[in-house]
C-alpha cells in the first residue's frame, strides 16, 4: 500500500522518515512526543505506521525500517503514552471470570452500532462502518498468531485450532479476511488492504493499534489472549444483527455471508478460547490473570469509544469518516 497523509507533527515526522534510508532521518522527539493526545489522530496514525511495518509494509519504504533502532525508540515512546492511557481507564483488577461474565450479558435495550444498523441504519451508514472496520478485518487474526509461540500445551493447541478456522481451514477463499473483502466488493467499496486508512477515524486506528500493541510484546501475551476472547465472545450476537441489517438493506449474498459465517463459528470459538486457551494459560501462569483482564477491558474500551463516535456522527446526519465516501 502507499503511505497515507499525515495528521500532525508526529505522524508527519514518521512519514518523512520512512521515505528516506533507515538511519538517515530525524524522528519526532521532545515535547511533541511527550505531550501528544494518546487517543488523538496524530499519535494513533504515527503508531499505526510503525506497526504496519510488521504487517504488509508500504510501497517505496525500505524493509529495514521494521527494526530500525531509532524508529523503535519512537514507537516505544508512543506506546508508553497509549498504554498508560489505557491502563488509567481499564482498572478492573484480576478477576478474569467476572470480566468475561460481563461480556456474556446482552442488555435488553442494546444501543451499540450493530443494534443501530439493524433497526435504523441506512445503506450509507453501513458502508461507512464497513470501510472503517476494514482496517481491522483485512488483517483479521494476523496479530493473534504472534501469541502462539508464547503459549504451551493445551492453550497453544486450542489457539492454533481457532486460528486455523480464521484462516479458512486450509481453503484460501474461506480466509476470513478474504470473505470480508468480498463483503466490501458487494457493497461497492474498495477492498484493497488499508484502502481506507486516510479516511478512518483516530478511534478506529486505536482499535487496531490495541491489537498490534498486545501482539508484538511477549510480556503482554495475557492481554492478547484477553483481546482475542473479547472478539470471539462479542462477535456472534453482533454478527447476527449485522446480517439482519444487510438483509434489510438488500445487500448481496457475499455481504451477508461474512456475518452469517461468524455467527456459528465464533460461538464455538468462544467456548474454546474461554475453557482451553484462557483456562490452561492461567493454570500454568496464574500471575497473568491481571493481564488477561486488562486485555478484555482495553478492547471493550476502544471499541466503545469507536462506537460512540460513529453513533454521534450518524445521529447528527453527518459522516463518521475523515474523508466521506463517494455516493
Amino acid at each position: 500500500m502507499t503511505l497515507p497523509g499525515g495528521r500532525g507533527e508526529l505522524s508527519a515526522g514518521v512519514l518523512d522518515a520512512l521515505v528516506r534510508e533507515p538511519g538517515r532521518a530525524r524522528l519526532p522527539e521532545g515535547p511533541p512526543l511527550r505531550q501528544a493526545d494518546p487517543y488523538g489522530d496524530d499519535l494513533q496514525l504515527a503508531l499505526y505506521l510503525c506497526y504496519e511495518l510488521h504487517y504488509g509494509g508500504f510501497a517505496g519504504v525500505d524493509d529495514g525500517w521494521e527494526w530500525e533502532p531509532e524508529l523503535l525508540r519512537t514507537r516505544q515512546a508512543l506506546e508508553r503514552l497509549f498504554l498508560d492511557a489505557l491502563r488509567s481507564e481499564a482498572t478492573g483488577g484480576d478477576d478474569v471470570d467476572a470480566t468475561l461474565e460481563e461480556l456474556l450479558v446482552e442488555p435488553a435495550d442494546g444501543v451499540g452500532v450493530s443494534h443501530y444498523l439493524r433497526d435504523h441504519g441506512e445503506p450509507w451508514q453501513m458502508r461507512e462502518y464497513i470501510a472503517q472496520r476494514s482496517l481491522y478485518q483485512l488483517k483479521e487474526a494476523d496479530p493473534h498468531v504472534w501469541v502462539i509461540p508464547r503459549l504451551r500445551g493445551r492453550a497453544k493447541a486450542a489457539m492454533a485450532a481457532v486460528e486455523y478456522d480464521e484462516f479458512g481451514a486450509g481453503r484460501g477463499e474461506r480466509v476470513h479476511a478474504e470473505l470480508f473483502a468480498g463483503l466490501m466488493a458487494d457493497l461497492g467499496l474498495d477492498s484493497s488492504y488499508n484502502g481506507y486508512l486516510d479516511a478512518a477515524s483516530a478511534r478506529m486506528l486505536a482499535v487496531v493499534n490495541v491489537m498490534s500493541l498486545l501482539g508484538l510484546h511477549r510480556k503482554l501475551r495475557g492481554g492478547l489472549v484477553g483481546h482475542f476472547a473479547t472478539v470471539e465472545i462479542t462477535s456472534s450476537p453482533a454478527s447476527d444483527r449485522l446480517a439482519q441489517a444487510l438483509r434489510r438493506m438488500g445487500a448481496g449474498e457475499a455481504a451477508v455471508f461474512f456475518y452469517t459465517e461468524h455467527v456459528e463459528a465464533d460461538a464455538v470459538h468462544e467456548q474454546i478460547v474461554r475453557r482451553e486457551v484462557i483456562g490452561d494459560l492461567l493454570r500454568s501462569e496464574p500471575a497473568l490473570a491481571a493481564d488477561v483482564a486488562f486485555g478484555i477491558e482495553a478492547t471493550v474500551l476502544v471499541e466503545d469509544r469507536f462506537a460512540e463516535q460513529l453513533l454521534a456522527a450518524w445521529r447528527e446526519g453527518r459522516s463518521s469518516l475523515r474523508v466521506p465516501l463517494p455516493p
